[in-house]
């Protein structure tokens, strides 16, 4: 009885993106599915500023706001990630989070999470390749992705209005697609536990 509640209950989605910029459309896909999420999900953006350069000698007393991330990490059912491309992969400060929260060994607070991606880039690919290489890593952390719906916004800067809302429909139907997926997957991973 107690394990079909847990099935049944509200899935906690933790959001974050791969970049600091205050208008960047990557925390702005992360708003905007807030407002596109399955009614019975929630999700809850956490920002990766303050985060400092990870450096494994601090690694088994971490600083605050890496504890901080590390627990959200942890009480979340789901993972939502949502990045821009640099340099054909994912930008240093998604990385060293990732690494942070991922560390020290034994203590991976990814390990198990169902995780979806989304990206959006000012170029023609949306952030294709750094989702690739998110995709490795995700091997690594032992994390359980989705696999489709693709979620790339491509040309980013033509498809988001002055207040920073999406105005592409096909990508706000995409983005809710690749939600309902997410949910379905942690629900139904759940079940396998």
């Amino acid at each position: 009885m107690a394990r079909k509640a847990n099935v049944d209950s509200v899935i906690s989605i933790l959001g974050f993106g791969g970049s600091l910029r205050k208008g960047s459309y990557n925390r702005a896909l992360l708003t905007e599915a807030m407002d596109l999420t399955p009614k019975d999900s929630k999700i809850e953006i956490f920002e990766l500023e303050g985060i400092p350069l990870f450096n494994q000698d601090q690694e088994h007393s971490p600083p605050e706001r890496v504890k901080e991330f590390k627990g959200k990490i942890k009480a979340a059912d789901a993972i939502l990630i949502a990045t821009p491309e640099a340099n054909y992969s994912i930008p240093g400060v998604l990385k060293n989070a990732i690494d942070w929260a991922s560390r020290p060994y034994g203590d991976n607070a990814f390990e198990g999470k169902p995780v979806a991606i989304m990206s959006a880039s000012i170029g023609m690919l949306g952030g294709a390749r750094a989702q690739y290489h998110l995709r490795q890593s995700f091997v690594f952390l032992d994390m359980h992705p989705i696999n489709r719906p693709e979620v790339f916004v491509t040309m980013a800067g033509q498809k988001f209005n002055e207040h920073g809302r999406l105005t592409d429909e096909k990508a706000k139907e995409l983005i809710k697609e690749l939600l309902e997926a997410l949910v379905a997957w942690t629900r139904k991973l759940k079940l396998e536990r």
